[in-house]
């Protein structure tokens, strides 16, 4: 296998890298040119303006992933049904036709992941490729998995394959406690450093009440009564949010998590976890770059690369 160019385009941020034929990293790239930033029709010229020195000079072909596949990104790459690995969404690559100088670009786009819980779908892109590629750099087969983030991702692997998946919008949530509630006046107007003795407070409280539409209103009480510096507050409203997220998961006889994210999130996940006694295994953005490297690398073995 050729020098890879991996995208990982989401939302908010474009990031890329350049992979060898061992998926070690050459070089990397992240610029502020997420699908949010992006006018109708205008991704063939970011992407050559961000990536198409690259693309020309050092790598012979690219494979995307995340939001670029999306109904708003460059192509609609349809989603991949659970149960889901290696073999099934190197299957589905789908190709973007785009030429510069009349030279056609080697380029595809990652098929996201779909499942069904009861009769209601859940998706998921740019998060598979983060889960194959933990997977990878692991070594294993079977592991359960959470991405936290605006929308945090619970996945189970079992044999290398994705069985299923769920979202949880605890990143949301907390925006729109920390923002749009009453708490808003009580918080200050930045989250600053994390308090770890308030955010510890915050994960108990919110296992031991077992309601967060219960529990959060002691952000204004603890204020309230002066029981609390306001500094200390978004930590202890981050910890409840987390906290809740993690009581309503299945996590009895659970030993180990793998945790995907930035690193900041990630160790409040991390943090919280270890208080109901799970261990963490975290894994940054190279799950990603490992996870495109693995699926490139199927593809050329079932002759369905770009």
């Amino acid at each position: 296998m050729d020098t890879l160019l991996a995208i990982d385009w989401g939302s908010s941020a474009l990031r890329g890298a350049l992979l060898d034929e061992s998926g070690r990293v050459l070089d990397e790239r992240a610029v502020a040119r997420g699908l949010l930033t992006i006018e109708p029709g205008g991704f063939a010229a970011v992407f050559e303006a961000e990536f198409g020195d690259w693309m020309g000079d050092r790598a012979s072909r690219c494979l995307m992933a995340g939001m670029v596949g999306s109904k708003q990104g460059w192509v609609e790459a349809p989603y991949c049904q659970c149960p889901a690995g290696l073999d099934e969404i190197a299957d589905r690559l789908l190709p973007v036709v785009h030429a510069v100088d009349g030279r056609p670009r080697a380029i595809a786009i990652v098929p996201g992941v779909t499942c069904e819980r009861g009769n209601v779908p859940d998706v998921m892109r740019g998060e598979e490729i983060k889960i194959l590629g933990a997977l990878d750099l692991l070594g294993s087969s079977d592991a359960t998995i959470v991405l936290p983030g605006t929308h945090s991702k619970w996945a189970s692997v079992q044999g290398g394959r994705i069985t299923g998946f769920s979202t949880v919008m605890s990143g949301e949530f907390y925006a729109l406690l920390r923002q749009h509630s009453i708490l808003a006046r009580t918080l200050p107007k930045d989250d600053g450093e994390l308090d770890g003795a308030a955010f510890d407070r915050g994960v108990d409280t919110a296992l031991e009440t077992g309601s967060l539409m219960q529990s959060a209103f002691s952000v204004r009480t603890l204020s309230l009564f002066d029981r609390m510096p306001a500094a200390a507050l978004p930590s202890y409203l981050s910890g409840l949010v987390i906290g809740e997220e993690l009581r309503c998961r299945p996590l009895d006889g659970v030993r180990q998590l793998i945790v995907i994210g930035a690193p900041a999130l990630a160790e409040r996940f991390e943090r919280a976890l270890r208080r109901r006694g799970i261990g963490v295994r975290p894994f940054g953005q190279e799950a990603a770059w490992r996870g495109l490297w693995a699926i490139g690398r199927r593809a050329a073995e079932r002759g369905a690369q770009p």
